[in-house]
Parts: C-alpha cells; structure tokens; sequence
C-alpha cells in the first residue's frame, strides 16, 4: 500500500493511494509527486474544496468513480464535460460543475485525522485559497 502525507492549509492527513481501485490514476499521479497547488472551496458540489487544473491531461479514463464522494475522500476528474480537477470531500458531496453532475475517480482516502475536515472546508471557505502538497509518506 502507498501512503501519503497531505498538508492542506495548516492542517495534515495521513492517506493511502487506492492502487487496486484505481490503479491508471494512482500511476498517474504518481509521477508527478511531490505534487503541490492551491485549494478553493468548491461552488457547486456542496462540503468540498477542489483544484482547478484546467486542461491538465493525466492521461487515464474512468475508473472506480463516483459522483458522491464520502468525507476524506479524494477524486480526480479527467476532464471533458468541465476542466480537470481534483476535490477533496470534507462533507457531503454532489459532484457537478456549472454543465452539470459529474463523475470523478477516487483514487486517495484519508487515513487520520478526519475530523479536522470539518475545520478544514470552513477554514477554506472563509480564509481563501491555501496551499496544498500531496507527498509519498516516509517509511517507518
């Protein structure tokens, strides 16, 4: 299994990569760790931050997607209908754009500290964008 380190903003999670569920995405993604951006709360998919990576191109299709994403969990939108994307749940969530629902892979699950998610989303939403950095976790 993969582990990874998140630090969202002040806040840090410990996560795994869903190799077996998603395994093209999580490949993807892979070779472009450390990966570091900015999350803004969501606009139209409800308890959500997400991260605007316009015609970024991964590469991979559909797999192990959803439109209803649970708390902590972290899907990628390969684009299409809208632009690539990837949302963090930290509540309840509908995936959609402006176009309409939306299906994303899940492809990380929080593995700690899931209840700072309901800091984080608020903390988003009324601080502004914060930085983000998904890195492999160290061996213990």
């Amino acid at each position: 299994m993969t582990k990874l380190k998140i630090t969202a903003g002040p806040f840090t999670f410990d996560a795994r990569l869903e190799t077996e569920k998603a395994p093209q995405t999580c490949a993807a993604f892979q070779k472009v760790l450390p990966f570091e951006s900015q999350i803004v709360h969501v606009r139209w998919s409800g308890e959500g931050v997400w991260i605007p990576l316009g015609d970024t191109d991964f590469s991979v299709g559909y797999e192990n997607h959803t439109s209803y994403p649970a708390p902590g969990q972290i899907i990628l939108y390969p684009g299409g209908i809208s632009e690539t994307e990837i949302l963090l749940a930290y509540g309840g969530v509908h995936f959609a754009s402006k176009m309409g629902q939306l299906a994303g892979n899940h492809f990380i699950t929080l593995t700690s500290d899931l209840d700072k998610l309901a800091e984080l989303g608020p903390y988003v939403l009324y601080k502004g964008a914060q930085p983000i950095r998904f890195e492999l976790a160290e061996a213990a």
